[in-house]
């Protein structure tokens, strides 16, 4: 299936948050419309796609919106968006991204998350959050180290599990190494790395897997797709093949009590570094045990 690209101009790229996201940033930014990795295995399970608003109808994947003018808007947004945050929410916080992922393959053609990225440094947030589910970002690596003297900046580098594949499903959009790579390479520059292991999916070796995540991160945050996708239950995952691939693996793994005993292994190896849920990536964690 080959991907519709289309280009267009937004009135506005700042979108104030609203249900979970309304604890972890004051507004979100969405570079694009759509996101091409929703055909690897991070796609398979996306709650994005049961957005009609954002779908229009098209498979998710097979389409990418290129919003030429979202660093202007940015731009032209900031001075009210930024006192309306203070005023309501404390800080002016921007979550990049939450229905794409900021640094997809296109990104490098188009540049869009690299010009608003630019555009920060002369009208920051108070916090900036960039979530993504591959190791290119590091290409930015020297656009970050700008960023971090002007805002509060923090990485959520997503990575499921110890496992690179599920049986029947795509490949990740990068490797399980790569991220790590990645993520080390990114606190080896002074920044703030917290890894997230959202969706969860099967772990095959949690112990060495977050012995390694401890070195590479800061923290951790896991987060299943029970209670993780919008729906008490777990539904809208439920209606992809996600969670009959996790079962295959290990039958356990779709249920919550699967994610607290992944939790008390971290929390074993990370002491006061693991966040869960909503919780986690508004950068609360889990006190340490006591001992």
């Amino acid at each position: 299936m080959s991907v519709c690209v289309t280009q267009t101009q937004v009135r506005g790229i700042l979108t104030r948050t609203t249900g979970f996201l309304k604890t972890v940033a004051s507004h979100s930014l969405q570079p694009y419309r759509g996101c091409t990795f929703g055909r690897a295995l991070c796609g398979i399970g996306c709650y994005v796609q049961h957005n009609p608003w954002l779908t229009r109808g098209q498979p998710w994947g097979s389409f990418l919106e290129v919003r030429t003018n979202a660093a202007s808007r940015y731009r032209d947004q900031y001075p009210a968006e930024q006192r309306w945050a203070r005023q309501a929410r404390g800080a002016f916080g921007v979550f990049l991204s939450s229905s794409t992922d900021p640094f997809i393959p296109q990104e490098w053609q188009f540049q869009i998350t690299k010009e608003v990225l630019l555009t920060m440094l002369d009208f920051p947030p108070d916090v900036l959050i960039l979530q993504t589910h591959t190791h290119r970002l590091t290409a930015y690596l020297e656009l970050f180290r700008q960023l971090h003297r002007k805002t509060r900046l923090r990485f959520h580098l997503s990575i499921e599990s110890d496992r690179d594949r599920l049986p029947g499903l795509p490949a990740p959009a990068s490797s399980v190494s790569r991220r790590l790579e990645a993520a080390s390479t990114l606190k080896s520059a002074g920044l703030f790395v917290v890894i997230t292991v959202s969706p969860l999916l099967p772990i095959e070796s949690p112990a060495p897997f977050f012995r390694r995540i401890s070195e590479v991160a800061h923290a951790v945050v896991i987060d299943h797709y029970v209670e993780g996708d919008g729906t008490p239950d777990g539904y809208r995952t439920r209606l992809t093949p996600l969670p009959a691939a996790m079962s295959r693996l290990d039958p356990a793994s779709t249920s919550l009590a699967y994610r607290d005993e992944i939790v008390r292994i971290a929390q074993d190896v990370m002491p006061g570094r693991v966040g869960v849920s909503i919780d986690g990536f508004a950068g609360r964690f889990l006190p340490a045990p006591a001992s």
